[in-house]
């Protein structure tokens, strides 16, 4: 089977990500997939693996979990330390029909009970790292099992002394039924459970599939994205079906990064936007570790125009580009904006894309006020296509508030270019009077001030906007700077410097504004 006849069998069956090893190691069992970390489930496993191994270790750990009493329709919710051995025990559960609901190492035990009880007593997959966090909640009433990945507990189901397992046949799901439960970053409370089917699974590759045929080489790939996000479901997906050796990243201080980098010299890096920010220290080593990058990419988040550039820079290869999409996991992919070397630096961050070729997904800006919708008066993004999640698990009626016909209401406040250029100005509920785009000003900002490892502006208790920042080292701010830098923006109040460690932050490392706007306001009320 060819890579070409997986993707097509994908697009007519849906993606099945129990199902997806397998097919890779009949594609080229040889790809190698590195990690950057030992496997907890497998300790014995090591770091360099190839496709067909791992497949093996997919097939041996649905057999435990089948051993354990999962069944299919089953619903499992995997709660561990982050690791890749998390999107493998993911497709273990997905092998053998259950349903796979992934919860981000970074929920705290409150939010975790919350969501347990919204599923309505799954199995719950976890380690006992994770296990001690949760002492204080009623395990026993909130799941129907407990089973372990690592480092056991009294009282769970081990997998590691289920090894030897026999092995049982794959059970695909229907292709409209829930495969993969994903949740939001949360930014605004508690967060969404996200409905993906293989159909929508599948759909959601088709403008991915393109871009990686920009690689004409099997060169390897460097994914460093949350292991349970629907992000890696497409990632890891369309790496293997293409036959890239894959880096599988968990680490984040730069000076391991770059070691990696530079042994492995890949040639794509997909990678959270924060990430980019934290390594753009990088692009100054002479040992040059971005040297061999043909395409940065990077979801979730805009990105800062200044971040772009230095990474561009940071490439020895002809025609680099930084290519950005913009999606949630409601909606997948939605627009994509490539950037080149020579004009990174120049370009309008609030430019997030233009609507991708024949296949993706449809993009509308709706008024708010019946005047149509310009940069003086955003409107509402919405989206539309085949792609978009069935359903918000156990809250149908939130669901149904945020979807008119086809069309998805995405929460961001946007409008359309002359030229087709879809401009995300701020999330709606983030909107400040009197500034027309919190991002905006924090891009222009930043990328004056080097010195300046994160901005953010949030809206005070009296309405006015307040800029959070952060500084490399938490080194001062010189105020003379600062005000030359935002004189183009009066209406900011004077700036609050804080440690970068104590932004209130989602699994995804996006900023909790709204967090931070009432632990200002607080702080501000003593």
């Amino acid at each position: 089977m060819k890579g070409s006849t997986a993707y097509s069998s994908i697009q007519k069956r849906g993606l099945h990500i129990g199902l997806l090893p397998e097919m890779a190691a009949a594609v080229n069992p040889s790809t190698p997939i590195v990690l950057d970390h030992d496997l907890d489930v497998l300790p014995d496993a090591g770091r360099r693996l190839t496709v067909a191994q791992y497949a093996e270790h997919v097939a041996d750990l649905a057999a435990r979990l089948w051993a354990a009493g999962v069944r299919p329709d089953d619903h499992v919710a995997i709660y561990k330390t982050p690791g890749a051995d998390h999107w493998m025990l993911a497709a273990a559960v997905s092998r053998i029909g259950g349903v796979v609901v992934n919860l981000s190492p970074a929920l705290d035990p409150a939010t975790v009970a919350v969501l347990l009880e919204r599923v309505g007593r799954p199995t719950l997959l976890t380690d006992g790292t994770k296990f001690d966090l949760l002492a204080d909640l009623p395990l026993t009433d909130l799941t129907t099992r407990v089973i372990t990945s690592a480092f056991d507990r009294p009282g769970t189901i081990s997998l590691a002394d289920l090894a030897g397992a026999p092995r049982v046949k794959p059970v695909v799901r229907p292709i409209d039924e829930a495969a993969v439960i994903t949740h939001t970053s949360g930014t605004t409370g508690i967060p969404k459970l996200v409905v993906h089917t293989p159909r929508t699974q599948g759909i959601r590759l088709v403008p991915q599939w393109r871009l990686l045929s920009l690689l004409r080489k099997k060169e390897t790939v460097a994914i460093h994205v949350p292991f349970v996000h629907s992000r890696m479901v497409a990632a890891m997906s369309l790496a293997l079906l293409k036959e890239y050796p894959v880096l599988l990243m968990r680490e984040t201080d730069p000076a391991v990064v770059a070691e990696h980098f530079l042994t492995h010299r890949p040639a794509l890096i997909e990678a959270l936007p924060n990430s980019l920010m934290d390594w753009e220290g990088l692009t100054e080593d002479p040992r040059a570790p971005f040297g061999s990058v043909k395409v940065f990419s990077s979801t979730f988040d805009a990105i800062h125009p200044g971040t772009m550039s230095k990474l561009l820079k940071a490439s020895d290869r002809r025609g680099a580009l930084f290519f950005q999409i913009y999606g949630q996991s409601e909606v997948g992919p939605a627009v994509g904006r490539a950037y080149f070397r020579r004009s990174a630096h120049k370009a309008n961050g609030r430019c997030v894309g233009w609507q991708m070729p024949l296949g993706a997904a449809k993009v509308r800006v709706v008024s708010r006020d019946g005047e149509r919708p310009t940069e003086q008066n955003p409107g509402r993004i919405e989206v539309a296509w085949p792609g978009l999640a069935k359903t918000y698990y156990g809250e149908q009626e939130r669901y149904d508030d945020n979807r008119k016909g086809e069309w998805w209401g995405t929460g961001d406040i946007g409008y359309f270019t002359r030229f087709g250029c879809l401009h995300m100005l701020d999330r709606e509920v983030d909107m400040i009077p009197g500034v027309k785009s919190s991002l905006e000003i924090e891009d222009v900002v930043l990328g004056k001030l080097h010195e300046l490892s994160e901005l953010v502006v949030v809206q005070g208790p009296d309405s006015e906007a307040i800029p959070v920042i952060c500084t490399h080292d938490d080194k001062p701010l010189d105020p003379a700077r600062w005000r030359e830098a935002v004189s183009a923006f009066p209406q900011l109040s004077d700036p609050i410097q804080i440690p970068e460690a104590e932004l209130p932050r989602t699994a995804t490392l996006k900023v909790q504004r709204l967090a931070l706007a009432e632990r200002l306001k607080a702080q501000l009320d003593r």
